[in-house]
């Protein structure tokens, strides 16, 4: 399930045309907190994110949207990634502002995160895409 996502399992010209898609109705902002991104250390604006649902009882991971996220916004839908990469900072300080957490919410928001993971790692999921059908 983990590494499964749309991008390898679509052509490369397939996933520019869904991501661009995504970007241009989203208006090239963050559709979580409205930022455009240029301003956070990258050369593009914003990054197409997948929405996913977990069927935790018949180990499904069904993707049911795409979601245009600034850099940080993205960064804290992958905590694992960040923390690999250093920027747990990052996530930390983006779930703080854009969730009006304090310090102590926040990582125990992350650390239920990193739960669910684990618990979802111990299994083998099917992987549905059908949502891109009629994107």
């Amino acid at each position: 399930m983990w590494y499964s996502n749309v991008r390898s399992n679509v052509s490369k010209e397939e996933w520019d045309r869904l991501r661009f898609k995504c970007y241009n109705e989203a208006d090239n902002k963050c559709e979580i907190c409205g930022d455009v991104g240029t301003n956070q250390g990258v050369r593009h604006r914003v990054e197409c994110h997948e929405i996913w649902e977990y069927n935790d009882a018949s180990r499904v991971q069904k993707l049911t949207g795409l979601i245009a996220l600034c850099p940080n916004c993205h960064t804290v839908k992958h905590p694992g990634l960040a923390q690999i990469k250093g920027k747990l900072d990052v996530v930390m300080s983006q779930l703080q502002k854009v969730n009006n957490m304090t310090f102590e919410q926040a990582a125990d928001y992350l650390a239920e995160s990193f739960n669910v993971y684990r618990k979802r790692s111990e299994h083998q999921w099917t992987l549905d895409i059908s949502f891109l059908d009629n994107y």
